[in-house]
């Protein structure tokens, strides 16, 4: 029979190199103190890595650099938005440089949440969530509230054919539909500029 480490082991390798997690990702099949215990000892014998408190990781790795790489601080977010229930969305910075909008790393990542006020520190870099109205972070795709947070963050002057055209790439018909449908209420201007983003799409 297989030991709790090693199932959870498996798990963790299954979601693949760069997965950020906490114990509650696996609380309702092996019970806390089991899974505490197990990740504790995992963390020893170095297949995981410690984040921050309560947050671990399964390193990605680049053949290209030879070394492991940072935490993925949107994972971690993700992560740390399932173990509080928290409904979360990235803004300014954060969101553009999802979208392929901005190169640069921010140092603060921003993120919109219906949970309290919190900040990390994860390897030089903070990780920030923000309590703000639940409509500005309850949208049904995660695509919808990206674009939106973008689009704020930009300036309706500042979005120009290049970056219609990098957003557009992003996106097929089936994710036009469905972001059309669930930005319909937001500023006027932000969903005229996703109308011409799902106009350009393939």
């Amino acid at each position: 029979m297989q030991s709790i480490d090693n199932k959870i082991i498996s798990r963790i390798y299954g979601r693949g190199r760069g997965w950020v997690f906490t114990k509650t990702d696996f609380v309702a099949e092996f019970g806390e103190p089991n899974i505490h215990k197990a990740l504790s000892s995992l963390e020893k014998s170095g297949k995981i890595r410690r984040v921050c408190r309560g947050v671990y990781d399964y390193p990605a790795y680049s053949e290209l650099l030879g070394q492991i790489l940072s935490p993925d601080l949107d994972q971690v977010a993700h992560a740390l938005a399932r173990k509080f229930n928290w409904h979360i969305l990235p803004s300014g910075d954060a969101a553009l440089n999802l979208l392929g909008l901005s190169t640069q790393v921010p140092g603060k990542w921003v993120y919109l949440s219906d949970g309290p006020n919190r900040e990390y520190d994860i390897g030089g870099h903070i990780l920030q969530f923000r309590k703000t109205a639940l409509k500005d972070t309850r949208f049904k795709h995660r695509m919808s509230g990206l674009l939106v947070q973008a689009l704020k963050t930009l300036g309706k002057e500042h979005v120009d054919q290049k970056c219609l055209e990098t957003l557009s790439r992003q996106l097929d018909g089936k994710d036009c539909e469905r972001i059309l449908k669930d930005t319909r209420t937001v500023t006027g201007w932000i969903h005229k500029i996703i109308k011409q983003i799902c106009g350009e799409a393939g």
